[in-house]
Formats: C-alpha cells, sequence, structure tokens
C-alpha cells in the first residue's frame, strides 16, 4: 500500500509499505545413484517448496525551507527472509540454507534554487547485513554436471555492510550555455565472517576409465590391456560407492575408474574487515550553438583506493543537429544525434575482500588430487603431509586499472505520421583493462600428468595455485538498435525496439580463467552479452467500454555458452579445460558432440575448443494485462526548444542503451489508469508468460555430464522480483488512489 499527502503548509509526505509471502517450489532436476540398490537415477526430480517472506516500509517527507530551499528525507528498510534457499537445479535439498538479509537506506537531498542555478546535495547511508546459515554441516559432493549433494559449505555466515555517498551538483544556464558540474564521494566498509567450505568438499569429473562387464570387471583388449572409454561424473561417482561397498581398497578404486577427483578445504580465521573510498568529479557544457545545433562537451575524473590507478579521466562529446528546424519548431521532422564517451567501471570492494581472506595467511585453502579418503575427513594436520596438498592463494596485480569502456555512438531519427517515430542507432563499444583471472604458478606446459597427483614443474617453485586478479581482457561490441515508438491517439499506442548486436571478448569478469593457462589464443570469442538477436514490443490499447489491454513481448536469441571437459587438464586446479577439435579418428575416448567430434584429453598441437563455443535456444515472453479504471468523486485539478544531445554513448556501460531504453514505458504500461475524476480504483488481471512457454535457462557445457547440451532449469522472469520459475502465473491486482 503506498500513502502520501500534505503535512503542513509547507511539508508533504509519502509512505509506501509492502509485504510478500512466495512458497514457490524449488525445482530438483538432476541426475543421482540410487544409496540401495546404486544404480544410476536418469533423471531425478523433485519439487521443494521453499517460502519466502519480503517486507519493505519507505518513509519520505518533503519539506520546503524557504522560497529557494527545499529538504527531502527518504528512510527505507527491506527484511529478506528465505528458508532452504540455495536448492534447485543439480543442488538436492540437503544443500538447502537459511537466508536472512535486512538493509537499511538513509537519503538527504537538499536543493537550492536561484535563478537559472539548480545546485543539489545528497547524502546516502547504506546498512546492508546477511546471516546465513547451511541446513547441514557435511562435506558436499558435487558430481560435475549431474548432482550437488551434501552440504552448502557456507556454515554460519555473516556479512555486515556500511556505504556512504556524498553528492553535490549544480547546474545553470548562461546564454547558449546549460552547464553542470559536481563531486561525488563514496566510501564502503565490510565487516565479514565466513566459514566457507570448512566442512571440505569432494569433486568427481569423469574421464578415461577401463571399460566394464556386467559384473564390473574391466573388459581387456587384444593387446591384454583394459579397453579405455570417457565415462562420465555420475559413473565415476557410481563406481566408487559400488567398489567401496565391495570392500575394494582406495588403490583398486582408483584402478577401475572410480575415486574422487578432486578434495578441497578451507581453514585458518573466518573473520575479516576491508574497507575502499572512491572519488568522482565531473563537467559538463550543452552548448546551443545554433537553435538546430547542440554540443556537448564534458569531463569526468575518477579513482579509487585499493588499486594502483590514478589516471582515469574520461572525456566526453556529443551532438544533436535538426536540419531545417527553428526556434518555433518544438518537434523536428529530423534529428541526427552522435557522440563519444569514456566510462570507467570501479574495481570492487569484494574482490579486495576474496584477496585478503586467501591470502596464504588468514585463511588456506587446501586442493589435493585425487584423494583416496573418500568420504571421510582428514585433519589439516594431515593434509599437510599429503604430497598433493597444494594451498591457493589470490592476489590482486600490482598494475590492475579500473576496466574502460569506450563508447560512440550514431542516431538517425525521423517523425512519421500517426504520431510515429523511427530512430536508428549504431554504437560500437571498446573495453580494455577487462577483469579476468589465471594461474599464474600453472605447471609448465608438458610437464603436468593429470594421473600423478602433484606432478609437474611449477614456476614459483612450490606447488601452491596462485590465482591473480588481472586488468588484461579486452571486450567490442557493436549493435544496431531500431527504435519504434508510435502514439496513434489517446487510446492507441505502441513502442519497441529490435537489436541487432555482436559481442566478442576474451573474458566474462573476475571469474573467468583461461582453458589452458599456456595458451591464450583460444579465449576471444563471443562474449556472455553476445545475444545476437533481441526485439520486444509493448503498448497499451484501450478497448470498448474503457478497458485497457497492455501487451509486453520480448523475444530474443540464444546466448553462448562455454564446453567443458569437466577435468583440471593442466594441474591449476580448475575443470574449465576446454576439449580439443578430434582429427585422429582412431583417438580412444572421443566424444561425438552436435559441434563435432570432441577429444577430452587433447594432445599438445591439437586445436582447442575455442571459449563460448556452444550456444543456446532462444526465449520468448508473452505478457498481458487487462484493467479497467473506475473514477467517481468530484473532478480533479491537473495539468496535463530544439533538439537534445542526450548522452551519445551509453549502450552498454549504461544499461544496454536501446535494450533498456524502454523501461520506462513499462512502467507507465502498467500504471494504473485515471479518468479526471479525484478517486479512481483500478482492477486488473495480468498474465506473466502468457503462453506458458518453456524457455531453458544455462546450458549444461560440461561433456562429461549426461546432461551435456540441455538445460536442467527454465529461465528466470525480469524485474527485481524475479524467480527461478518462469512458467505462467496470473495475478489479480486492485489499485485505489485519491
Amino acid at each position: 500500500g503506498t500513502l502520501s499527502g500534505p503535512l503542513t503548509k509547507k511539508a508533504s509526505f509519502f509512505l509506501d509499505m509492502e509485504r510478500r509471502a512466495i512458497d514457490n517450489g524449488a525445482v530438483i532436476h538432476a541426475i543421482t545413484v540410487d544409496p540401495q540398490t546404486l544404480a544410476i537415477v536418469n533423471p531425478f526430480t523433485q519439487v521443494f517448496t521453499v517460502p519466502q517472506r519480503r517486507e519493505r516500509v519507505s518513509p519520505r517527507v518533503d519539506y520546503q525551507l524557504n522560497a529557494n530551499n527545499t529538504l527531502t528525507m527518504r528512510y527505507g528498510y527491506t527484511r529478506n527472509d528465505s528458508q532452504d534457499s540455495g536448492i534447485g537445479n543439480f543442488n538436492l535439498v540437503s544443500r538447502g540454507m537459511k537466508s536472512l538479509n535486512t538493509d537499511h537506506t538513509a537519503q538527504i537531498t537538499e536543493t537550492d534554487v536561484i535563478g537559472t542555478t539548480v545546485n543539489e546535495t545528497r547524502f546516502q547511508f547504506f546498512h546492508e547485513q546477511t546471516n546465513t546459515l547451511a541446513n547441514s554441516l557435511t562435506p558436499s559432493i558435487s558430481v560435475l554436471g549431474s548432482f550437488n549433494g551434501g552440504g552448502a559449505q557456507t556454515g554460519r555466515a555473516l556479512d555486515g555492510e556500511n556505504y556512504y555517498e556524498l553528492q553535490n551538483y549544480t547546474s545553470m544556464v548562461k546564454g547558449p550555455h546549460s552547464l553542470k558540474f559536481g563531486v561525488r564521494m563514496r566510501g564502503e566498509t565490510i565487516d565479514n565472517i565466513s566459514p566457507q567450505n570448512f566442512g571440505g568438499s569432494y569433486t568427481f569429473g569423469g574421464g578415461l576409465a577401463p571399460e566394464l562387464d556386467a559384473n564390473n570387471q574391466p573388459i581387456v583388449g587384444a593387446d591384454g590391456q583394459p579397453v579405455l572409454a570417457p565415462i562420465t561424473s555420475i559413473e565415476q561417482y557410481r563406481r566408487t560407492l559400488s567398489f567401496q561397498q565391495q570392500g575394494f581398497t582406495p588403490a583398486q578404486i582408483r584402478a577401475l575408474g572410480g575415486g574422487a577427483t578432486q578434495f578441497s578445504i578451507t581453514a585458518g580465521n573466518p573473520a575479516l574487515g576491508v574497507n575502499q573510498f572512491d572519488l568522482g568529479g565531473f563537467f559538463g557544457d550543452d552548448w546551443r550553438v545554433l537553435p538546430n545545433v547542440t554540443l556537448s562537451l564534458g569531463l569526468r575524473y575518477e579513482t579509487q583506493t585499493n588499486i594502483h590507478d590514478w589516471h582515469d579521466f574520461a572525456p566526453r562529446v556529443a551532438f544533436a543537429w535538426a536540419p531545417g528546424a527553428s526556434k518555433l519548431s518544438l518537434h523536428p521532422k529530423f534529428v541526427l544525434r552522435g557522440g563519444f564517451g569514456m566510462f570507467y567501471d570501479r574495481f570492487g570492494v569484494s574482490n579486495v575482500l576474496t584477496a585478503e581472506r586467501y591470502n596464504g595467511v588468514i585463511q588456506q585453502q587446501y586442493v589435493i588430487d585425487n584423494p583416496d579418503f573418500f568420504p571421510t575427513i582428514p585433519s589439516i594436520s594431515t593434509l599437510n603431509g599429503f604430497q598433493s596438498t597444494r594451498s591457493t592463494i589470490e592476489e590482486i596485480s600490482s598494475n590492475l586499472k579500473a576496466p574502460t569502456i569506450m563508447q560512440s555512438a550514431l542516431s538517425l531519427e525521423r517523425q512519421l505520421p500517426l504520431r510515429t517515430t523511427l530512430s536508428l542507432t549504431y554504437t560500437n563499444s571498446h573495453g580494455t583493462h577487462m577483469l579476468r583471472s589465471q594461474d599464474i604458478n600453472a605447471p609448465l606446459a608438458g610437464t603436468y600428468n593429470p594421473s600423478i597427483p602433484g606432478s609437474g614443474v611449477f614456476p614459483y617453485g612450490n606447488t601452491s595455485p596462485i590465482l591473480l586478479m588481472e586488468s588484461a581482457g579486452l571486450y567490442n561490441q557493436n549493435q544496431m538498435i531500431v527504435n519504434v515508438n508510435s502514439r496513434v491517439n489517446p487510446n492507441f499506442s505502441l513502442f519497441g525496439f529490435y537489436t541487432l548486436n555482436y559481442a566478442n571478448s576474451n573474458t566474462d569478469g573476475l571469474g573467468t580463467f583461461p582453458g589452458n593457462p599456456h595458451d591464450f589464443s583460444g579465449e576471444y570469442g563471443p562474449a556472455a552479452t553476445d545475444i545476437r538477436h533481441r526485439a520486444f514490443i509493448g503498448g497499451s490499447i484501450n478497448t470498448r467500454w474503457n478497458f485497457r489491454l497492455s501487451p509486453f513481448v520480448i523475444v530474443q536469441s540464444g546466448p553462448p555458452y562455454d564446453i567443458t571437459v569437466g577435468r583440471d587438464l593442466y594441474g591449476d586446479t580448475l575443470f574449465n579445460a576446454r576439449p580439443g577439435i578430434a582429427t585422429d579418428l582412431t583417438r580412444p575416448g572421443l566424444i561425438m558432440t552436435p559441434y563435432g567430434l570432441l577429444d577430452p584429453n587433447p594432445t599438445p598441437g591439437e586445436t582447442i575448443l575455442p571459449r563460448n563455443f556452444g550456444r543456446g535456444p532462444g526465449s520468448l515472453t508473452v505478457n498481458m494485462r487487462l484493467s479497467k479504471t473506475f473514477g467517481f468523486g468530484p473532478e480533479s485539478s491537473g495539468s496535463g526548444g530544439g533538439p537534445s544531445s542526450g548522452g551519445g554513448g551509453g549502450g552498454h556501460h549504461d544499461g544496454g542503451g536501446g535494450a533498456y531504453s524502454s523501461g520506462g514505458g513499462m512502467h507507465s504500461m502498467f500504471g494504473s489508469g485515471s479518468t479526471g475524476r479525484r478517486y479512481n480504483l483500478t482492477l486488473s488481471i495480468s498474465a506473466r508468460n502468457l503462453l506458458n512457454h518453456l524457455n531453458p535457462g544455462p546450458i549444461t557445457g560440461n561433456i562429461s555430464s549426461p546432461l551435456f547440451g540441455e538445460a536442467n532449469q527454465i529461465a528466470g522472469g525480469y524485474g527485481a522480483f524475479a524467480e527461478s520459475a518462469n512458467n505462467r502465473r496470473i495475478e489479480l491486482q486492485m489499485r485505489f488512489s485519491f
């Protein structure tokens, strides 16, 4: 509910309150092993109800200090309580955890207006606290591409964050110049307790193993040696349980294709605190050169602590030209816009927290290849005695720079008959210093044997993986966007866009590691944002008896996904190695896929499949709303220059440009109607995913998984409260405004 009105002659208030009680089903779609018969269950499906409770209270007070000054004060409190979160997809019920998130937001804005000069000072304080408790403290079991069982390995975690921000912006008009300048200061502190993976995690990845007969005995070839063939991760797990039940030794189990692929555990101090501060200032001038020409010039500077990068200057220039327009032409028939700008992404304080936590002193991450002690957990002191034990360290590169996007845009806008506007926009985004990671202590090429734990020659002498966060990535995006906005009359309006998009990169963020730590040649390829086609259409149609119909349709082609072998082929403790493109068809273990014959054990010199080579299916979402507004009471009182250069370069960095520019239309489309009366009651029925079209979620790219090339979840919805299940939903709504 919302409530607003006057407090005094100089003050008014607004109050918004909301509560959501959601008991949706978490859909588990996995492949497991029956604990009694040890048979593989494919598929294993289960729906588990996950209760969620969300409350939000947000009051606001506006106060007129005097004729020139106003003061706005806002406060917001949000509480999200989720029981058994984390369940679904590959995660079994045992991976559930309780999560409670609360946040407080306090904002104060003072606005000073003197003639054509406006000065605005804003202060915000944001405090967020998250408490997480795993339902089970047992070790986790990850059978890659099949299921995730055991405990969630979050332990009892606590995260408290304080965020401060102070802004001062000034705008003024001096003849043909509209000037804007200001400064922003932000600070953030984090106090975190995270016993992540303190209980240990086992991973099963599959690989080459002897073929077994019906009695689980190796099949011998003509040469007298066991016939080797690739087995899936779930088959490796099944063999482990079966041979353990028969009393086989760890060495015997390993020889028959069983045994865990990797074990990891973390120890040390779970508590840590970090802080960060950043500063930014800008100056801009919108200069009306001619009645039909506007030139925008601007410069921004940003800097922050925790990285040694002090030269983040961001120049921006844009123009707008309306040929044939004059001072009297408020709506020119034709407008040409263009611009160039530089934009920086700040290096997040959470990355600093990760680096300081896993520096090898505060916490230690131990990784053991081919452990022979499944399912028991040895003590930390015992692990130190294993030959294959490695302690993972995470570092921030000393020359890391803020990711930079250089963006260019050119737009043509044309007024058409029937109050229709057509625009065609081309944007180019070139990103440098993009974030990615690599193991700089991976064994030298050709020295690591996956079947021999601890093997390899390491550049730094020890066997500890050193995961370096660096800014060596590259991003390139080209988009062609067509926007149409038609407001034929008060009863009929449609708007929409189509985007043709090409995006390539060698990273999708800090979580991106090279598939081969010794060869980066296959890393540059489709970016995660490389969705080739995207189209949207929405609108508002007022039918007979003033029933308003509001369609909202989204269609897009499939995103790329990475194809991996699900094993550590290079000794960097990562499972992101990609298969080779098979040329020798006689090699054992080749796997036939829709992308050709792939080699999960590529030989030196064999061409490796490029990153993000797979392509998922497209999606279609049709939403519809039907509403009727009834008005009563007295009639209400109300009111119903040249081109602007806008910001000729906001596509990628500022939220996708045309892809999101229609968001305002969506809000107005779903708002309540007005009848000209003081009181209005709107009754509506809304359908999300009206056609109940199945939109698959992320695709499994592990070729060692029985679900390779398939999705085990459906795509999530849109909006702040989007949920994992995006099947058809019908909602009845009532809104009363006065």
